[in-house]
């Protein structure tokens, strides 16, 4: 299962989708909106995506990851627009046989999400707000998020 969406996300719904009878263990990763970053209170992050480069590339790392570690069951799931505190941004959800590969599966899987999918966060606090991490995305260095045209804009 590979999912982005502006809805809530739905962890356990999310972590049933890799259950069954020959997995023997299930680790499932919450992203969530902390209150503190760097020592300034956040109100809300935003997050925009280029959306069908953005479920290309976590389609690409479940294919990886399954591979990789020789587990079948990987469900990515991220949200996009307003996630307030609290609120949950990314599951990610594996299945495995035996517990060493779930956990690094999944380990895996955050890290990847974090160094090629084009899903980009901005922290808003209660004085501006700054993107976060988005030098470690491939476009070049005079492109904002904002600026890649998604498909449907133009």
């Amino acid at each position: 299962m590979i999912l982005i969406t502006s809805d809530p996300l739905d962890p356990e719904q999310i972590t049933r989708q890799v259950r069954k009878d020959t997995n023997g263990a299930v680790v499932t990763f919450l992203g969530t909106t902390r209150v503190f970053s760097e020592g300034k209170r956040v109100l809300k992050l935003e997050y925009e995506a280029y959306q069908d480069m953005a479920l290309k590339k976590l389609e690409e790392i479940r294919q990886e990851i399954q591979a990789q570690f020789g587990v079948e069951d990987v469900a990515i799931a991220h949200r996009t627009g307003p996630v307030d505190i609290g609120q949950i941004s990314l599951v990610v959800a594996v299945a495995s046989p035996h517990r060493q590969e779930a956990f690094l599966a999944c380990h895996q899987v955050v890290d990847r999400v974090k160094e090629i999918v084009p899903i980009w966060k901005k922290e808003v606090f209660e004085d501006g707000s700054r993107w976060v991490a988005c030098e470690d995305h491939e476009f070049a260095s005079t492109e904002s998020p904002s600026s890649i045209a998604a498909p449907g804009d133009g």
